[in-house]
């Protein structure tokens, strides 16, 4: 039986064009799914967007469009950016969806039929940004929305609720028994003390007071409110209650799958107390893991649309290359935590990674051994130098530090072990001085096993670093003598796997950047955003 992963984004509100924190996430995922793919694993990537919901309406009116030429327009960028990104995810999923439809009133006809659903009618306080209800108290004197600090409105509309008081006691128990399943472990006492313990209130599941959603076919009038529609998409994705049901079984059903929701701390509490209650209800397995990572921010504070402070990655992307903007996501910012983009710290990772450990290594590799042995790579021997255990000891560990790194969904380390190993290949060059023992003829073995070596580290670098790299890795291997196909994870460890092969030298993989020039053009990006209008 294949190992098998499912992975998701969180579907992204499409109320505005994306910038580089949405790209963060997505790209991140992707790292982890082509990871995963790359060693073995049978992977489901998902992502999409949640289009339904009242600031959506809102949001189209003010434009004179309908909700659905609205959120059109701005699929658009969002799919424009995911290629621009290179991201490889197998899943798109858009809650207007024909099929999500569907599935949807399915849904929640059997949660109706089950008794978990009932009809009642609601007061409060609601946040329209937000998609949240509030109580009296939540909201204070100022009626102001605790999680964004807008103004709050009073609805009084009936509507259908979840009994969530019916699922509270077991999906405490579950947390006490699934350590894993909410991380990090600090999100898990939130939800614990400040949702559950007091009092979890039942779920407001339908509105009323406007009609941009799918419809109740058993109460006219009725739409299902944003968190039963949004939540479910990550089975309906995979063809739940759907002819073909493949995806889902494989996926989703089979207890060896791994499934794993990668989300903004904003939306922990609906992931991580009503998912699994609506999961319960249907009577399926609940996710693994729900990794709840940090945001990427500016010197500001988190990076907005609203607030004014967004970088698009295309200015990015079309000066740097796409790889050296996926580096910088991966390794600047370590996953779970937040960070601040600066454009000094940019331009530091690629110049210090890239083009002066990896690039340089590579290019040094490439140029001694066109030198030496008139391009082909010399058989790999075992022990020939004083430093070759070490270096092959090290090559052996990173490869199971990065196996590990990405099993516990941190692709920052796994990079950054990665780069040590890279750097500890450009010191060998310093301790073996090739250069020396190229003119002493009594040196030619210890010679031929620095330069093996050092082609089998980059050949292990570029592999693993071929999830973030995703056009660089292919460059390099093409200058090791290798296609793509042929440089496979199982040889990692197969010392000896490029005796023979013919080098070709070829552009640099990452010149070096002239720091005061391009922290001031990257400046100039966060000072007018640039967009790039989707096809």
């Amino acid at each position: 039986m294949s190992k098998k992963f499912y992975i998701t984004t969180p579907i992204y509100y499409p109320s505005a064009s994306p910038h580089l924190g949405h790209a963060y996430c997505t790209t991140l995922c992707d790292i982890l799914a082509r990871s995963k793919r790359m060693r073995g694993y049978e992977t489901f990537f998902l992502t999409g967007l949640d289009e339904h919901g009242e600031k959506i309406q809102k949001n189209a009116e003010a434009k004179g469009v309908t909700p659905q030429e609205f959120v059109d327009g701005v699929a658009k960028t969002f799919l424009s950016l995911w290629d621009a990104m290179k991201i490889d995810n197998q899943g798109f999923i858009r809650t207007t969806d024909d099929y999500h439809v569907a599935t949807v009133q399915k849904i929640f006809s059997k949660m109706l039929e089950k008794g978990d659903i009932y009809l009642s009618s609601y007061s409060g306080w609601y946040c329209v940004h937000e998609e949240s209800y509030w109580t009296e108290t939540q909201v204070g004197e100022e009626h102001l929305c605790p999680e964004c600090g807008r103004p709050v409105e009073k609805k009084d509309e009936p509507a259908y609720f979840y009994r969530c008081s019916s699922y509270a006691e077991d999906l405490l128990k579950f947390y006490d028994t699934h350590p894993l399943f909410i991380v990090p472990e600090s999100r898990k006492n939130e939800m614990v003390n400040t949702f559950i313990k007091p009092g979890l209130q039942d779920l407001c599941v339908t509105r009323t007071s406007f009609d941009w959603g799918i419809p109740v076919k058993e109460a006219p009038g009725h739409v299902v409110y944003v968190w039963l529609d949004a939540l479910t998409n990550y089975i309906t994705a995979l063809g739940y209650l759907q002819d073909d049901d493949s995806n889902f079984q494989k996926f989703w059903q089979d207890p060896e799958s791994e499934i794993v929701h990668v989300i903004g701390a904003d939306i922990t509490r609906f992931h991580t107390i009503y998912w699994p209650m609506f999961l319960d209800s249907l009577g399926l397995r609940k996710p693994d893991r729900v990794f709840v990572h940090g945001l990427m921010m500016m010197k500001d504070g988190k990076m907005s649309k609203s607030r004014g402070n967004t970088i698009s990655a295309y200015p990015l992307i079309e000066r740097y290359g796409v790889d050296a903007v996926r580096y910088y996501l991966a390794a600047e910012i370590p996953f779970g935590e937040n960070g601040v983009f600066t454009p000094e710290q940019f331009v530091m990772r690629v110049n210090q990674d890239l083009a002066n450990n990896l690039g340089n290594l590579l290019n040094r590799t490439v140029s001694m051994i066109g030198k030496y042995y008139e391009g082909k790579i010399p058989d790999f021997a075992c022990g020939v130098n004083p430093t070759d255990h070490e270096l092959e000891a090290l090559v052996e560990k990173t490869v199971a530090a990065y196996e590990a790194h990405t099993d516990d969904l941190n692709p920052t380390a796994a990079a950054l072990d990665v780069m040590e190993l890279v750097s500890r290949a450009n010191k060998y060059i310093e301790e073996t001085a090739p250069w020396a023992l190229a003119k002493d003829e009594s040196k030619q073995a210890e010679l031929a096993s620095v330069m093996a070596h050092l082609a089998h580290v980059l050949y292990v670098a570029g592999k693993l670093l071929s999830p973030i790299l995703v056009t660089k890795s292919d460059k390099l291997f093409a200058q090791l003598g290798l296609t793509s196909e042929e440089a496979s994870y199982e040889d990692l460890k197969k010392f000896g796997k490029l005796n023979g092969h013919i080098v070709n030298k070829g552009e640099q993989l990452f010149p070096r950047l002239d720091n005061e020039k391009e922290v001031a053009a990257i400046a100039e990006m966060m000072a007018a955003p640039k967009e790039k209008a989707a096809a």
